[in-house]
């Protein structure tokens, strides 16, 4: 969990410098850097998708994930519950932020990649490279949004430590095919964060979120057949 720890305090200490330079930002400042975030969102998800979908060896399936995922998330009003439970703490954008910020942290190659390296093989060398990547997010992340960003530091730990006792207790259980499949709709998700923050369409990336269980039952299944 060495690599884990090492990625969670990056981004509370780049939530918290973030956080003292947003007191001096105005407010025409702040309206750039939530375009400069929500391009840069938008850019990382659609590189994720160029990337990883000419690998894909189901092609339909992300089309499935993301319609079975958003009917389910929309049914549960994640989206809702979110931005009350956030509201409750804190004004403003934090929600989008959050969520923007949870995204861009757990759903890539890195950051689950990592913890099943670390599990496995003791090799830390993944995560301590998601460390330094995500210090300099959080703090673009927590001058734009304030502290609040910190609480993205507790959700990759849980995130990355489920990762890491599922790869202890079941082995190799992340395929080539389920890193694909589940780097493709993660990279929709975050390009669909990318759109909500840029103001061109209210995608409510947070519904969609059950998408990403969808790949990893459907190669999990796979992998049982086979």
């Amino acid at each position: 969990m060495t690599g884990t720890i090492v990625n969670t305090c990056t981004i509370l200490a780049g939530s918290v410098i973030g956080s003292i330079f947003k007191k001096g930002i105005k407010e025409e400042q702040q309206s750039a850097l939530y375009t400069a975030m929500g391009l840069a969102a938008a850019g990382l998800g659609i590189n994720a998708v160029v990337q990883n979908m000419p690998n894909s060896s189901y092609p339909v399936l992300f089309i499935v994930s993301l319609a079975l995922g958003s009917l389910i998330g929309t049914v549960l009003d994640i989206e809702g519950r979110f931005q009350r439970l956030t509201g409750r703490f804190s004004k403003g954008n934090l929600s989008k932020g959050l969520s923007t910020g949870i995204l861009l942290f757990c759903i890539g190659t890195l950051s689950i990649l990592g913890p099943v390296q670390s599990a496995l093989y003791g090799d830390h060398t993944y995560l301590f490279t998601n460390a330094t990547l995500d210090f300099v997010t959080s703090m673009v992340l927590a001058s734009t949004y304030g502290i609040g960003m910190a609480l993205t530091a507790g959700v990759l730990f849980c995130w990355q430590g489920m990762i890491y006792a599922a790869a202890l207790l079941l082995g190799n259980f992340m395929t080539t095919d389920m890193m694909t499949e589940l780097s493709v709709v993660g990279g929709f998700l975050i390009a669909s964060s990318g759109l909500s923050i840029l103001n061109i369409k209210d995608c409510k990336t947070m519904n969609m979120l059950p998408s990403l269980v969808v790949p990893v039952l459907f190669c999990w299944l796979m992998e049982l057949v086979g």
